[in-house]
């Protein structure tokens, strides 16, 4: 256990968690797993998980379930559909889709994490092809290693006509992706100049699109001299990828993204805590899977530290509920109604992605998430009807008295993490709602139908809900 002001020892911090007295393996530390390393779980996930202990747990997320080739071939239809059409309206769809049903939650978060640091939103790029396309490239390396990733995106066509790879000719480069390139993808601000910028923007130049094909035009590149962080040459747009990935920055930057995505978005992450991260990831040939494994495994990820020290992304929220009832919903209204919660996936607001954190929330959008909380629970939404109700849940899982559904809903949502004059107001309730009148045609099911929908729509306008 440790305090949120204590000092955090880096020995201590990305040792291998082993289960102990005092913080023992329970539904609490594999719920924040799941919440982290997934899009939440089901009730047989949460029980599974305490059951298996964490090792076992952590390897199974980090390989994925079986049956994973048949349902990319699955989706891959649709996605063709979806190009051939050009159709923007359905490729959050079909993203939010495969991360609902995957059989590797885990690679689909890393993704999600990827999409947000190479921000490319189809706005600007008007080619729902080329985004499929870019999706395919990152999900590709999510939990592979970073530099083919970073190689790609440099010829990637939706990031091309993004950040202006495309048309960026000797004489007049861009200088749009050279400066993205190190200040968001690769080093951060601080550890380049205005000059490096401009030589790299040089060593960009002469590429094109052309149809469905980036195209290389010789005569547009500037094959004059470059220096750029230090290093000289004739340099073309793979070399300056080299020379971004041999600074010392890049490994701690990425590192630091990672810490705030998986970690904590609030507790401080000094040099001195990144550091032998960063080492890990520079001797593993920047490994994401060996460095997510090792932060996953770690006693800092599972401390009381770190406990719920993440807000939530619309996406996070949304699924969470969505898997947490089991239900297997159309995303196309999902997609639009996180889009009104502030994050439509492949419109990121700008090349920096969405900021994330405490942004997420504000009086709005704590309405928002109220609403389609109560969308996808009461089963009167014509967008969801009843395909994530929570009754049908209770059916499966045999909860029928007051008590043992309330402690069903807290344990599969909060795995049963609330404050005690929370939990006791859900019980009055509870109370309250047999003495409620209902319509006259209503049969008793009807009624105990509508009062769990309610209650399981309560618990997720918690605080406690809203934090991952």
């Amino acid at each position: 256990m440790r305090d949120a002001d204590t000092k955090i020892d880096p020995k201590w911090a990305w040792a291998v968690y082993e289960p102990s007295k005092e913080a023992p393996w329970n539904l609490q530390r594999a719920g924040h797993l799941y919440r982290r390393a997934t899009f939440g779980a089901t009730h047989s996930e949460l029980e599974a998980a305490v059951k298996s202990g964490p090792e076992d747990t952590i390897d199974r997320l980090l390989e994925g379930g079986a049956g994973q080739a048949k349902f990319d071939r699955s989706t891959a239809a649709l996605a063709q559909t979806i190009d051939l059409s050009n159709n923007d309206s359905q490729i959050g769809s079909w993203w939010l889709y495969r991360m609902l049903s995957t059989p590797h939650p885990l690679q689909e978060k890393m993704t999600l994490f990827w999409h947000n640091h190479f921000a490319t939103s189809n706005a600007k790029v008007q080619n729902a092809g080329f985004m499929l396309d870019q999706y395919e490239l990152i999900r590709k390396h999510a939990l592979d290693r970073f530099e083919p990733m970073l190689r790609g995106i440099s010829r990637d066509l939706a990031m091309m006509i993004w950040l202006d790879i495309k048309g960026s000719a000797k004489g007049n480069p861009n200088e749009n992706y050279a400066r993205e390139l190190m200040e968001l993808f690769s080093l951060g601000i601080g550890h380049y100049t205005e000059k490096d910028i401009r030589e790299a923007a040089r060593a960009f130049t002469g590429w094109d699109v052309v149809g469905t094909e980036p195209v290389y035009k010789k005569d547009q590149h500037d094959d004059g001299e470059k220096t750029v962080l230090g290093s000289k040459g004739r340099f073309k747009g793979v070399d300056i990828v080299r020379i971004c990935l041999e600074q010392e920055a890049m490994p701690r930057f990425i590192v630091s993204k990672l810490f705030r995505f998986l970690v904590s978005e609030s507790v401080p992450a000094p040099n001195e805590l990144i550091d032998p991260l960063a080492e890990l990831y520079r001797k593993t040939h920047f490994d994401t899977g060996a460095l997510v494994k090792t932060i996953l495994s770690s006693n800092l990820f599972f401390s009381t530290t770190v406990y719920r020290t993440r807000i939530k992304s619309p996406v996070e929220f949304a699924l969470g509920i969505v898997r947490g009832l089991e239900g297997r919903i159309g995303t196309t209204a999902l997609n639009t109604a996180l889009e009104q919660l502030g994050q439509h996936v492949f419109h990121p607001p700008s090349v920096k992605g969405w900021d994330g954190g405490p942004t997420w929330l504000n009086g709005q959008t704590l309405l928002f998430r109220q609403n389609l909380a109560l969308a996808l629970t009461s089963t009167e939404d014509f967008r969801f009807g009843s395909r994530t109700d929570p009754a049908t849940v209770l059916t499966k899982y045999e909860k029928t008295e007051d008590d043992e559904i309330l402690e069903f809903f807290l344990r599969l949502f909060l795995q049963d993490d609330l404050p005690p004059d929370s939990r006791q107001r859900l019980k009055e309730y509870q109370q309250r709602a047999q003495k409620q009148t209902v319509p006259v045609y209503w049969s008793e099911s009807d009624a105990t139908n509508h009062r769990v929908r309610a209650l399981c729509h309560l618990v997720l306008t918690l605080p406690e809900f809203q934090l991952a």
